[in-house]
């Protein structure tokens, strides 16, 4: 009966809480389903303007054009070759040669001795010349002496016409013979002088075929000299660029060894090679005495000449991209895409470079990124950084 009694006030006990749970779990329901009622639309449309906004694809810089005046240059390549280039030779006939004083790239001195040949047969016939020249001295005192007494008993009678006609002209006769014998003691005198070789001008030597011993004839070649060390640039030229070419002009010339120089143009060449349809211009180089000068005579050089300046419009080189062998800027929309445009780019300054058609001075072309960008991005443009001052000072980098 007791355990009867016990199980029936736990029920009414289960009952009476029953209420309590039912108004708790309605409460809890009511108040989710409001947060959900509020919080859930919100939500949605967020993330759907999430994926409608686009991203850029890339933070840029921009630029416009600037105009600059660029000089004017024409290219052009030759070869670099002496100015004038003397032959030097001997003026003596059968000698040998007994010295050589200089060697190919010696700088000589107008006037100073190359090589010497043996003197001795020259010097036997200077002596030999000498005594003729004195015989014919002596024979010419003894016919004056009887002029002057045929002339003296002339209108005497005491001498027939024809003695005293001998008489004059066997004076006149050892006369003529002392003028002969001293043409041929200044020819054996000049015989000797030939005996040594002289530079006819200051120079280099370029090339040297004397060796000691040799006996050699009259008019053969011993040395070549490039007159005064100086070299000209003979630059090959189209026909249609010969108008802008002046005398005078400033050419830049490049050999191969990177050694430059800068010369003037000094003639061109009054006819057009009909095969290559190029004229020579010829461009006067600094001369040079030193053996190691750095242009020498045979070279191949290129060379600009320099035909004034112009303006231009000019962008920074990495404004421009080269894609399948052709420049490309891209031009910043208003909607910040950008657009890209294949321009003709022409002369270098710096790292700036003119460009001939394509872009107009109120552009705005993206600088910083441009090789990372294709047609039709969208990008975000900021402001470029403020440039140093020239000779201001960095600061270091942390």
């Amino acid at each position: 009966m007791n355990k009867l009694m016990t199980q029936l006030n736990t029920r009414l006990a289960q009952l009476k809480q029953r209420p309590l749970a039912l108004a708790l779990l309605a409460a809890f329901a009511l108040s989710t389903g409001g947060i959900m009622l509020y919080s859930g639309p919100s939500t949605a449309a967020d993330d759907k303007d999430k994926k409608s906004a686009p991203t850029p694809a890339l933070t840029v810089t921009t630029t416009r054009p600037q105009g600059a005046s660029l000089p004017l240059r024409l290219t052009a390549n030759g070869n670099v070759a002496a100015w004038q280039e003397a032959s030097i030779g001997s003026e003596s006939n059968g000698l040998r040669l007994t010295e050589v004083r200089v060697n190919v790239g010696d700088v000589v001195k107008k006037g100073e001795v190359l090589a010497v040949f043996s003197a001795d047969t020259v010097n036997a016939d200077v002596a030999q010349a000498k005594a003729a020249l004195a015989e014919a001295q002596a024979n010419a005192a003894e016919a004056q002496a009887n002029a002057k007494r045929a002339r003296a008993v002339q209108a005497s009678g005491a001498l027939s016409e024809q003695q005293v006609t001998q008489y004059l002209t066997a004076e006149q006769t050892a006369n003529a013979r002392i003028e002969s014998a001293r043409a041929a003691l200044a020819a054996q005198q000049l015989r000797l002088k030939y005996t040594q070789v002289v530079a006819p001008d200051a120079g280099v030597i370029s090339a040297r075929s004397a060796t000691v011993g040799a006996v050699v004839g009259a008019g053969t070649e011993l040395f070549r000299m490039i007159r005064q060390g100086r070299l000209e640039w003979r630059a090959e030229v189209t026909a249609a660029e010969l108008k802008s070419i002046r005398v005078g002009s400033q050419a830049t010339v490049r050999a191969a060894n990177g050694s430059e120089l800068t010369g003037k143009v000094r003639t061109i060449a009054p006819t057009v090679d009909p095969q290559t349809r190029s004229a020579l211009v010829y461009v006067d180089l600094p001369p040079d005495l030193r053996s190691n000068a750095p242009f020498k005579a045979g070279m191949f050089a290129s060379g600009q000449f320099d035909l004034g300046a112009s303006n231009a419009l000019t962008l920074p080189q990495q404004a421009v991209v080269v894609r399948d062998g052709f420049p490309y800027v891209f031009r910043l929309n208003a909607d910040s895409r950008v657009s890209q445009l294949k321009v003709q780019t022409g002369r270098r300054l710096g790292d700036r470079i003119e460009i001939v058609s394509g872009v107009t001075g109120d552009m705005p072309v993206v600088l910083n990124g441009a090789g990372f960008l294709n047609d039709g991005d969208l990008v975000k443009a900021v402001a470029a950084p403020a440039a140093a001052a020239p000779g201001a000072p960095r600061q270091a980098q942390k």
